[in-house]
């Protein structure tokens, strides 16, 4: 799903559920406002938890060397920190349900 499908799959949500009280607008803002403020906690090094789903974190990974793989050539690759996801109980059971079907 991308974020311009997420966004759409809201509007029906909430034009179907609740009338039109948000305009597509507001959904595309709220979005952008959730993604923005998740890149921003990740960028400070702080962790983000949303129950029932799972949580990001960074993982930190060291310098070493690597090769190019086009000429062999040795490369230092510096120390980097990643993000990284881990589904929550209720995500992973959700899925492993919805793949044994």
């Amino acid at each position: 799903m991308t974020k311009s499908e997420l966004m759409a799959r809201l509007a029906e949500v909430f034009v179907a559920e609740n009338g039109n009280q948000l305009q597509s607008k507001d959904i595309e803002y709220s979005v952008k406002v959730l993604v923005d403020t998740m890149t921003r906690s990740l960028a400070k090094g702080q962790r983000i938890e949303i129950r029932g789903f799972g949580s990001f974190d960074l993982n930190y990974r060291p310098p070493r060397v690597g090769r190019n793989p086009k000429t062999g050539e040795r490369v230092d690759v510096p120390a980097k920190y990643v993000p990284h996801f881990k589904p929550g109980k209720e995500l992973r059971e959700r899925v492993n349900q919805a793949a044994g079907q």
